[in-house]
């Protein structure tokens, strides 16, 4: 079946008119990407079933096909030519048909990617006397010569996973990344008239002006071009362009200004249609269309990167080419869902680490709109100047007429080979800044990973500054953490260009030889901000929150005498906020003591958007009913011209809030020498004399684990001084263990001596109260005639803690499911606060393994903001309230990877916490990471208190 890309062309072939000279056909020899594919016989030298032929999906990556074997490139880094690399040898076959139709036109064979060195016959004749060398490039041979017409012909593909060029070796294949083999992009075939137009290279500028240039392939005679633009709608823009080719010129030369034209940015992805006719002898022989965009970027050294005539900052990500089940195949779904998913964090701008993309990406950042820095491959190691220059012409040649492309990239970390530095104006008529990533160059510092206060003295230079990776992520670590110190330096600093995190997705390889097991080669994968299918981690929403192009400003505590007015900023760099919509909800709680947990919504609106030019300040209007202080929570939400969520907001206002349960009978205390027993409804608990700790309760008769506590714990990492700073002398590494004092170890003083311990009844309640020396001061247990327990407790520490608080054990066998009313569904660190919205969240236990298992949001961790949380375990179910503290609920502790590479905190079980910990990335530790990463101190008496109720 023959698949062509303009059905009236084949319409009109059919017919046998002489229109069909006019369009390029196209026919698949491969499917189109991941999910369409087409099988060729296939035999593979070594590993997995090879030795034998059999067939193959194509496009794909082999090892996905269950061939050869997987590699993880930074394995062997540095290395051209290592023994025991995976250096697998694929023969591919195919049998096709061309249309006898096709025989008086130029035919040429197009593979899109080939990992990596790829030798092309047909029919048993090479297409080329050279092999192709490098992975990620359209490459393209003429091959009418080759074919039979209305005959079958076979197409046969030798594909090397490595490369005989140590260069290509060294800047593809040694990199911090899956090496993969295989036709892993489509195959096609062109079918050209004998006079057609190679490639184009069109630039349209922000004022209107438009040049083209028209490159023939070959001389051309008696020939001419035409370019007529066109709008969203198809309607004609200004006059057509035309040009006459001087005699034996190859190129034509195209030029005109148009009116009012509507500019792209990535806030305005405004298109426009490019159709491009080749005449010969006054008849049109080839047409093409071309999709662009007018828009101008300049560098400005000591200043800043514009976009027509404005300063921008890119609030950027790096991003692979990836899917766990198809390696690096994709397709346009695929490559849509990523620019989408990108766009929802309020990002406008992608870097392609570390090579270019399938086409189908770009066009959907031009049509959806992001800044694109596209790759030359490159990491650490690049190119030779042969290679080289060839594969920037053939990733130039390409994608030049993406208006979504604004910087082209050489090689990365090293890997710039910079005598290639002038090969991309030689085919690009823009001109786009040429970047070298960790490096200054063009008058672009975008040196990787420094920390924030390295980050403020490169800010100091003359240049611009702009990091291509920064603020690794590695599980839950990195991308949120800190993120929004950086990016207020960034967004405020003259010399900004912005930057750009490291990474946008896990690339977890979804194994065809461990039954699909997901693998991240360890810690070397498991750094995105959304898992390997795309599970949103916590920092997809700090991220989201804080690049938000619109902000409200206020507190999130109102006054008691809020009149409505919010005060916004609109950080958009070319939209109005009258563009956006606003509404407003405002919801009231119950908690489960009432008999249901609900969230009941007492009113909501519209709010008016108000006129505030990009990069102004302004006020919001919410003309709120007489009684909103009735609510619990006032939410805002922005969302942009096309409904999308900027991000919601919520607010509340200082209530009394105290847990309330009512019921008649009779509370009883008991004295053992041991205990002191009080019951209750149904309620028993056990309180040690001894220690003033709760160590057993029941319910109606059920035991429920609850116990040990509260017990003191103060933590700091092992790594830091008394006062707070970082001792040089601890091996690299041990920052990340956190030590435990205050009665954890026998070899430091007991910071919980029981003084005295008493209880009595005093106004239909039981009292104990237990008096302390140490750290521990006072514990107060008051239970009512409900079962309802008041606990009030005093400690008091100075000094520099890196979490701090109280906390009881229950066992996590036991433990089924959470339900809270506070700022989720995902956890906090002391250093991520941000990306939370206050609401009733609930969620089944889990125990993920980071880097290995991606169940989100997890289940432990620190949550802010909380009021009251109800856990339901086997042996019934515990309810703890918050009475108007600013402390943090714990959830045991959350856990690290395998490797225990961020951090080793000690287990909390069910805390209140005055004091979490920051979370550091792969690169920085915490203390690296900004002010709100750095410890805390304590000083003075700490006074809380909480309710525990346990039900059947």
């Amino acid at each position: 079946m023959i698949k062509f890309i303009n059905k009236l062309s084949f319409v009109l072939a059919l017919a046998g008119l002489s229109a069909v000279a006019q369009n390029t056909e196209i026919q698949y020899l491969s499917g189109t990407g991941y999910q369409d594919t087409k099988e060729w016989e296939f035999k593979i030298s070594d590993g997995r079933k090879s030795g034998e032929w059999s067939t193959i999906n194509v496009p794909s990556v082999w090892e996905q096909e269950g061939f050869g074997k997987y590699q993880y490139g930074i394995r062997f880094y540095g290395k051209p030519f290592p023994e025991g690399i995976a250096d697998e040898v694929g023969e591919y076959k195919y049998k096709f048909t061309v249309p006898k139709a096709w025989e008086n036109k130029i035919v040429k064979i197009v593979f899109d990617g080939s990992m990596t060195d790829t030798k092309v016959r047909i029919n048993g004749r090479s297409a080329s006397d050279d092999t192709h060398q490098g992975a990620f490039y359209r490459f393209k041979y003429g091959i009418t010569d080759l074919l039979k017409f209305g005959k079958e012909n076979v197409l046969e593909v030798t594909v090397s996973k490595e490369s005989k060029n140590a260069s290509v070796n060294l800047a593809e294949r040694r990199a911090d990344y899956w090496n993969f083999g295989g036709i892993f992009r489509p195959v096609f075939l062109e079918a050209l008239p004998a006079t057609h137009i190679d490639y184009t290279s069109l630039k349209a500028e922000a004022d209107g002006s438009f040049e083209a240039n028209v490159f023939l392939g070959k001389a051309g005679q008696n020939v001419s071009a035409e370019i007529t633009i066109l709008d969203e709608k198809g309607k004609k823009v200004g006059s057509t362009m035309k040009a006459d080719a001087v005699n034996g010129a190859d190129k034509l030369h195209l030029g005109g200004q148009f009116e009012n034209v509507k500019q792209w940015t990535a806030e305005t992805p405004n298109l426009y249609t490019a159709e491009i006719k080749l005449l010969k002898a006054g008849k049109v022989v080839h047409e093409i269309k071309e999709t662009i965009g007018f828009r101008t970027i300049e560098i400005r050294k000591g200043d800043g990167i514009y976009v027509n005539g404005q300063r921008v900052l890119m609030k950027g990500v790096n991003r692979h080419s990836f899917w766990p089940e198809s390696g690096r195949t994709l397709n346009t779904e695929l490559n849509y869902a990523d620019v989408r998913l990108i766009k929802e964090m309020n990002m406008n701008a992608v870097r392609l680490s570390h090579y270019p993309p399938d086409p189908d990406f770009l066009k959907a950042c031009d049509e959806l709109g992001l800044y694109v820095m596209n790759e030359l491959g490159g990491w650490h190691g690049h190119y030779d100047d042969a290679v080289g220059k060839k594969l920037v012409k053939e990733m130039v040649t390409r994608d030049l007429n993406h208006v979504s492309i604004i910087f082209w990239s050489n090689g990365n970390e090293g890997g710039w080979n910079t005598n290639l530095d002038d090969q991309f104006d030689i085919w690009d008529l823009q001109k786009r800044p040429v970047l070298h990533p960790q490096q200054e160059h063009n008058g672009v510092e975008t040196m990787h990973y420094r920390s924030y206060g390295e980050t403020l003295e490169y800010f100091r230079d003359d240049n611009i500054f702009m990091p291509t990776e920064y603020l690794h992520g590695l599980y839950d670590g990195g991308h949120g953490a800190g993120f929004d110190d950086y990016w207020e330096v960034m967004r405020k600093h003259p010399r900004s260009g912005g930057g750009y995190l490291w990474v946008f997705a896990d690339e977890g390889i979804a194994r065809t030889d461990q039954d699909g097991r997901i693998d991240n080669q360890g810690n070397y994968g498991a750094d995105g901000i959304v898992g390997p299918h795309h599970e949103k981690e916590g920092s997809f929403f700090t991220v989201k929150e804080v690049w938000s192009p619109v902000m409200i400003m206020n507190k999130p505590e109102l006054p008691n005498d809020f009149d409505g007015t919010f005060s916004i900023e609109n950080r958009y760099d070319f939209t109005n906020t009258n563009t956006c919509a606003f509404e407003y909800e405002l919801v009231s709680f119950t908690s489960p003591l009432s008999g249901k947990a609900e969230r009941k919504t007492v009113n909501k609106g519209t709010i008016k958007a108000p006129s505030i030019e990009p990069h102004g300040k302004g006020e919001l209007k919410v003309n709120l009913p007489g009684n909103w202080k009735d609510a619990d929570v006032l939410y805002v939400k922005a969302t942009n011209a096309n409904g999308e969520e900027l991000w919601t907001w919520d607010f509340t206002w200082e209530k009394e809030n105290e847990a309330k349960a009512s019921a008649s009978g009779n509370v009883d205390l008991s004295e053992s020498n041991e205990f002191y027993t009080v019951s209750a409804l149904g309620t028993v608990v056990k309180i040690d004399r001894t220690s003033g700790k709760l160590v057993e309760v029941t319910q109606n008769g059920n035991t429920i684990s609850l116990a040990n506590g509260p017990k003191i714990i103060m933590a700091r990492r092992g790594d830091r001084t008394l006062d707070g700073t970082v001792n040089p002398e601890f091996l690299k590494g041990e920052d990340r263990i956190y030590k435990e004092f205050a009665c954890i170890d026998e070899e430091v003083n007991c910071s919980e001596n029981l003084l005295n311990i008493s209880a009595k009844k005093v106004d239909g309640k039981v009292v104990v109260e237990a008096n302390y020396h140490g750290i521990l001061q006072k514990v107060v247990w008051t239970i009512d005639a409900s079962g309802l327990i008041q606990l009030d407790y005093e400690y008091e520490y100075n000094g520099v803690v890196d979490l701090a608080g109280v906390y009881f054990d229950y066992p996590e066998e036991k433990m089924q499911h959470k339900k809270w009313l506070g700022d989720g569904p995902y956890r906090v660190w002391q250093n991520r606060l941000k990306g939370t919205t206050l609401d009733i969240w609930e969620n089944d236990y889990n125990d993920p393994i980071p880097g290995e298992s991606f169940n989100y949001p997890e289940f432990k961790g620190y949550f802010n903001n909380w009021q009251w949380a109800e856990f339901t375990t086997s042996e019934g179910k515990i309810y703890i309230e918050n009475k108007g503290t600013d402390t943090y609920l714990g959830v045991y502790s959350p856990r690290d990877g395998r490797d225990a590479l961020l951090y080793t905190i000690p287990n909390t079980g069910i805390a209140v916490l005055d004091v979490i910990p920051p979370a550091r990335n792969k690169v920085n530790a915490t203390d690296l990471c900004g002010p709100s990463s750095q410890p805390k101190w304590l000083s003075g008496l700490q006074k809380r208190t909480v309710y525990l109720k346990f039900d059947k």
